[in-house]
Order: C-alpha cells, then sequence, then structure tokens
C-alpha cells in the first residue's frame, strides 16, 4: 500500500482503523469492524479498506480512502472524487481532521472518520456530526508532505503520466518535457522506485508504472498546493463576459484549463470563470510576447479579484489533434478538482471517465 508511510503497510491501517472505530464508539456510541483490505471496489477501483458499522441492529458498509494528511482544503476535491468512483458508499479515513475540514466535508456531504473520534455520516438511520475532539498525541498529528511532492517531481510526474514512454526516454528527453534540471531526474525516478509507483531500470528500457492511478491521485493531490502556486498566476477581467468563445490562440503558445477545457472536452460545462496556461517568455527582449498580445486582442485588464486567472505552462509536450488550444485532460481534471464546486466536481468525473482512467489502465 503506498497511501503514506504510517499506513503503509496493513498491519498499520489496520491498527489506526480500529483505533477511529474505537473513539467513534466513544464519542458517538457508533460500532463498528474492518472487513477488508484493499478490496476492489467498484469498475476494478481498490479502496484502502472495507468497514462495516452498526446502528440499531442495522449495517452501514463503507469504502474507505485512507489519507495521512487532509489539513488543506485544496486536498479534498481529489478524495470527493475517488471515494465516487467506490461502488459501496466512500469514506475518507485520516489520522486527525480538523474543524475547519470536517466542517468541509459536511458541505461535500463526504463521510470521514479520524482516530479522535471526529465524524461526519450522514445516510437513512445514520446521522452523526463530530468536530473539534484533539487527538490524543502528536503522532496523530498531520504529517508533511513528502519529498516527492516538491514542484521539481510534480513537473516530472505529471510528463511521465501524459507521455508513459519517457519512463525509458533519455534523461533529456524528460528534461525538454518537464522543464526541470538534469540532476532532478534521478532523484525522482530513486523516488517513485522507493514508493511503489514504477519498477524496472531506464537502461534495460524495462521501466513500467505500478500504480499509475494511485499516482495520479497523489498528483492531483498535490499539484494546487505545491506547483501551482508557483506558476505566476496573474488575473484578469474582460469587458465581455464570454470573450474566450471568440478568442484566438491559434498562434500564441497558450491552452485553456479549468472550466473552459471542461467545456471544450465535454460540452456539459458553461465556464464561469477562465484558466489559460502561456508559455512563459524565452526571450524577454521580444517587444511584444504571448500574454500581451492575448490582452490586447481581448480588451483584458488587470484585476486581483478578476474571473481570468492566466498562469505559466509548465510542460513542453504534443498536444492532442482534436483539441490542441487545451491542456492535456490530466490538468483539466485537476484545476477542476481544486475548485471543490460540484458543478465542475461532476464534469471532472466526465473527463476522468472519457480521457484518464483507460489511459492509466493501459500505461
Amino acid at each position: 500500500m503506498t497511501t503514506a508511510t504510517l499506513l503503509n503497510n496493513e498491519r498499520g491501517l489496520l491498527g489506526e482503523l480500529g483505533r477511529a472505530l474505537e473513539a467513534l464508539e466513544r464519542t458517538a456510541g457508533v460500532k463498528g469492524r474492518v472487513v477488508a483490505l484493499e478490496p476492489k471496489a467498484g469498475k476494478g477501483h481498490r479502496a484502502d479498506a472495507l468497514i462495516d458499522l452498526y446502528v440499531e441492529g442495522k449495517k452501514h458498509r463503507y469504502a474507505v480512502q485512507a489519507k495521512t494528511n487532509v489539513d488543506r482544503l485544496a486536498a479534498l476535491g481529489q478524495v470527493k472524487a475517488r471515494l465516487d468512483q467506490f461502488g459501496e458508499r466512500g469514506l475518507l479515513f485520516a489520522p486527525y481532521v480538523t474543524a475547519a475540514i470536517a466542517k468541509e466535508c459536511r458541505k461535500l456531504d463526504m463521510a470521514f472518520l479520524d482516530t479522535a473520534g471526529n465524524a461526519y455520516l450522514h445516510e437513512a438511520g445514520l446521522h452523526v456530526y463530530i468536530a473539534g475532539e484533539k487527538p490524543e498525541d502528536k503522532a496523530t498529528k498531520p504529517t508533511g508532505t513528502r519529498g516527492g511532492g516538491t514542484a521539481t517531481a510534480l513537473r516530472v510526474v505529471f510528463a511521465l503520466i501524459c507521455k508513459p514512454e519517457l519512463l525509458n526516454a533519455p534523461y533529456r528527453d524528460i528534461v525538454n518535457a518537464a522543464g526541470v534540471a538534469l540532476g532532478a531526474i534521478g532523484w525522482v525516478f530513486l523516488d517513485l522506485e522507493k514508493r511503489g509507483y514504477i519498477a524496472g531500470r531506464q537502461k534495460k528500457h524495462n521501466r513500467r508504472f505500478l500504480e499509475p492511478m494511485r499516482l495520479f491521485d497523489e498528483w492531483v493531490t498535490t499539484y494546487p498546493i505545491k506547483l501551482r502556486p508557483k506558476l505566476n498566476p496573474r488575473r484578469f477581467r474582460a469587458e465581455n463576459p464570454a470573450w474566450w468563445k471568440n478568442a484566438d490562440l491559434t498562434d500564441l503558445p497558450a491552452y485553456w484549463g479549468g472550466e473552459v477545457a471542461a467545456h471544450r472536452l465535454t460540452k456539459h460545462l458553461k465556464p464561469a470563470t477562465c484558466t489559460l496556461y502561456i508559455e512563459p517568455e524565452q526571450d524577454r527582449a521580444k517587444p511584444v510576447g504571448a500574454l500581451a498580445k492575448l490582452v490586447v486582442a481581448n480588451h483584458l485588464r488587470a484585476d486581483p479579484q478578476g474571473d481570468i486567472e492566466i498562469l505559466d505552462a509548465f510542460w513542453r509536450l504534443p498536444g492532442d489533434q482534436d483539441h490542441v488550444d487545451v491542456v492535456p485532460p490530466y490538468l483539466a481534471y485537476a484545476d477542476l478538482i481544486a475548485t471543490l464546486d460540484p458543478r465542475n466536481l461532476e464534469v471532472a468525473k466526465l473527463i476522468r471517465e472519457k480521457y484518464i482512467d483507460d489511459a492509466l489502465r493501459k500505461t
């Protein structure tokens, strides 16, 4: 299991879940038991565990997604999307869930449980909401992000997920695709191998993904926290709210992300915000760059509260011939998940089903 160090083996997860169920019985009077570890749970997806909760003689079964660290709201969208993939009712388990995160889980109607006795369970015959209980010791408090969550590692992992053949390509090819220093590549591969995400050797050309879906889920959770803030975000507003419909990116190294990307990929979302990724200027001496051209052509004005966000593109990969001006679906999905907007989460599911899951299974 590669969920995290604390839950890195069956005995560890079983013990932590056992503590959480004991705490739930103490705080809410609800008894429970662990039924299985790492079962299949809907459409071939694998949960971390199955648990049964008992209330007035009735059994309530949950498929569990375990996380060691949910101290940031940005992680919840990905957890919610993961739980929705399970055939059983989904439940987030973490060693500790803060009151703020508990409140957000309740807004998302996402069941959760922790070892301090905090919980949200809401279905017919079972209604529990407990927040603010403190962990018994420091060992149950959230831990920091692992080394695999650095901005550099996230760039490399994104390139590998989008183009799996890079796993066995020369390091220079990965450098060009991810825009990172040559010396970083070996460390990223070492980390991925250590954590059970890849196996094999580049020299033998037999590197392969072991857990591509889990790796992508981790990337989606970490991207808005560690990489996105470093992409030089700028905000603008347009005189015409529908400007994006006729905006021409043909001659610009620019790509639609977020809600506009979702609209173009699925036709199921009317964008309320615009996200654009523009390749950074390589030659700052150029009189007019891509961003300036975009601003002038579409009558955009800088506004810190604007509904247009422009970020630096962080990859150099061939685009989809059918959507040449749209970011890779993996990034469009991550943008939507990070918003926690219910309508965006629904469309994110469509993107995942249409463009992502099958591709990851084939890697």
